[in-house]
Order: structure tokens, then C-alpha cells, then sequence
């Protein structure tokens, strides 16, 4: 095939890149609210991601690409679902559609900053974010925290303090990487 063939393809595809890798992540936490397994939610994100490149051409640009990918994701999870038939647990279409209704809701108010911080969250070495995660628990506070991370409280602050540095540091910088690409 000559260069000048394939040409009319790759400026179709041409906007696709960055909508793509801005919304890679997102699309991919909407299919891993509705299958059980991280595996299951990589293999279906690379399956609907090569259904969004073939049908691209049926994307008005402008409109509103989350909600256009998450409905293709939406039907590769069921058709994905009769893979897992066989599990232990299977949800209903009414379980389904009420997940994806509620994790489409979660993803329109999802800021990337809040996006950041659940990856910086993942980062942290287990004894640290479960520290964290105990102590901004509704009802919990530092000296839960100190608990159950078997902490004095005095080193319970200062854990704290250090660990939020981190996760700022980690925001920022995650922020800043993605702002640049």
C-alpha cells in the first residue's frame, strides 16, 4: 500500500491519540466497577479500544467521547459477561445497568485531580495508606490511625504529615506530567 493510501485513515484517526490517552484511565476504571477481576478490566479495555479506533469514523468530534466510549465499553462487559458465566458471581442486567449508571455518574464528577490522588493512593507502600485511608474514615481520626498502624500517636502525626507531602508531591507531579503529553 502507498503512503499516500493510508493517508486519509491516519487523519481520520488523527484526534483519536489524545482523546484516547486522556481518557484511557477513565474508561477503564468504568469496566473495572463492572467486572470482578483487573485482568478481566485490562483485556476488555484493550478489546474496546480496538473497537473505538475501527469505528471512529462514527465519532462526531466535538461531542462527548466519554460517553461514547464507555457505551462500547458497556458492550464489550456483556459481551465479555458470558465469559464469566461459569464464575461465582454474576450480576444481573438490572445490577449491571444500575453499576453502570452509578459509575458513569462517578466519572462525569470525577476531577483529575481526584484521579491523581487514587493513583498516588496506590503508591504508597500498604502501612502508609492504610494509615491514611483510617484516618479519613467517617467517624475515625489520628489516634485510630495510630492503632491500627502501630504507631505512637506522636509518630502518628508525623507519619501523617509526611505522607501527605508525599501524596502533594505525587498530585502535582501527575498533574503536571499529564498536562504536558
Amino acid at each position: 500500500m502507498k503512503e499516500e493510501d493510508s493517508a486519509p485513515s491516519s487523519d481520520l484517526h488523527r484526534p483519536l491519540v489524545p482523546l484516547l490517552m486522556r481518557h484511557e484511565r477513565q474508561i477503564f476504571a468504568y469496566i473495572y466497577t463492572l467486572v470482578p477481576h483487573r485482568h478481566d478490566a485490562e483485556d476488555i479495555l484493550q478489546e474496546t479500544c480496538l473497537t473505538i479506533y475501527d469505528k471512529f469514523h462514527e465519532f462526531t468530534v466535538g461531542t462527548d467521547f466519554m460517553a461514547w466510549a464507555m457505551r462500547i465499553a458497556w458492550w464489550k462487559v456483556r459481551a465479555a459477561r458470558q465469559k464469566y458465566a461459569r464464575s461465582k458471581v454474576v450480576f444481573n442486567d438490572e445490577v449491571m445497568e444500575a453499576i453502570s449508571h452509578t459509575a458513569v455518574t462517578m466519572a462525569e464528577e470525577t476531577s483529575p485531580m481526584q484521579v491523581a490522588l487514587s493513583q498516588c493512593l496506590q503508591k504508597l507502600n500498604d502501612r502508609d495508606r492504610r494509615m491514611v485511608l483510617t484516618r479519613y474514615e467517617h467517624g475515625s481520626g489520628v489516634e485510630r490511625a495510630a492503632l491500627v498502624s502501630g504507631r505512637s500517636l506522636q509518630a502518628a502525626y508525623k507519619a501523617l504529615m509526611r505522607i501527605k507531602q508525599v501524596l502533594h508531591d505525587c498530585v502535582l507531579n501527575t498533574m503536571t506530567r499529564e498536562e504536558a503529553a
